[in-house]
């Protein structure tokens, strides 16, 4: 009876011994192995052997994760508030590294990528920050991606999701949106006035210069007085004409 519990005994310790040692990491996974302390490996995928009590190990996930940034409060360069919040996708590329450089990879990315914003962002005017999202958007992942490099961390890509602006201040947008056009159809209408004032001059001129062009001229108003409906034409003479009557006089 006494062997036969040895023996229950042995079985339950091997079983507890082969559960502890062996370890089945995915495809995404990998297991950076300690031997007393000190780093040793990183194993995986598959099937791996540790020893229980000297070794221990830590699984890492090597798939890419979707981090959101919260909310920011952000003064842009022209002094106009603004809340911004973001969207990183980044992934693992060397194991050791996020495990043994940093004491929470997934912690340390997310408090970076909000400071990263804010300290981007805030280079920029508002205008800059609305048309110019691509670039910021690049911008700020070079600025992560080199500096969690020593994390063994990829930041991959950055996107900015929204970028909210007072009520007041969209009111004060849309003033000088509306100032801005007013002016613009101001320019335009100007620039017609004067191209209108050149034609005329030059007109004159030709004029001047042939006295058959302005008879010809004269014909023509002539013709479009008598195509209007009214029941008073007054008839303008040439200057000539009035000159020739005025010699026989």
């Amino acid at each position: 009876m006494g062997n036969l519990a040895f023996y229950v005994f042995l079985i339950v310790l091997l079983v507890g011994f082969l559960s502890s040692a062996i370890r089945i990491l995915r495809e995404y996974e990998r297991g950076v192995v300690f031997t007393l302390g000190r780093f040793t490996r990183v194993a995986g995928p598959g099937f791996i052997i540790i020893i229980p009590v000297i070794q221990q190990m830590v699984r890492v996930d090597l798939r890419t994760f979707v981090e959101d940034v919260p909310t920011q409060d952000v003064i842009s360069r022209d002094n106009v508030s603004v809340r911004v919040n973001a969207v990183i996708y980044y992934r693992i590329v060397e194991p050791q590294n996020a495990i043994l450089n940093v004491e929470n990879y997934m912690e340390a990315t997310s408090q970076l990528a909000q400071t990263t914003l804010r300290s981007v962002l805030g280079k920029h005017e508002l205008d800059e920050m609305l048309a110019e999202r691509d670039k910021l958007n690049s911008d700020i992942q070079e600025i992560l991606d080199s500096q969690t490099d020593a994390w063994g961390i990829k930041v991959a890509n950055v996107e900015i999701k929204h970028v909210d602006i007072d009520e007041s201040m969209i009111r004060a947008i849309a003033r000088q949106a509306e100032a801005e056009r007013y002016r613009r159809a101001k320019i335009i209408n100007a620039e017609g006035e004067q191209q209108a004032a050149e034609k005329l001059v030059e007109a004159g001129r030709i004029l001047a210069g042939d006295p058959r062009a302005m008879q010809l001229r004269y014909f023509s108003a002539l013709h479009d007085i008598a195509g209007e409906k009214t029941n008073t034409i007054v008839f303008p003479l040439p200057m000539d004409l009035m000159d020739a009557i005025r010699r026989r006089d």
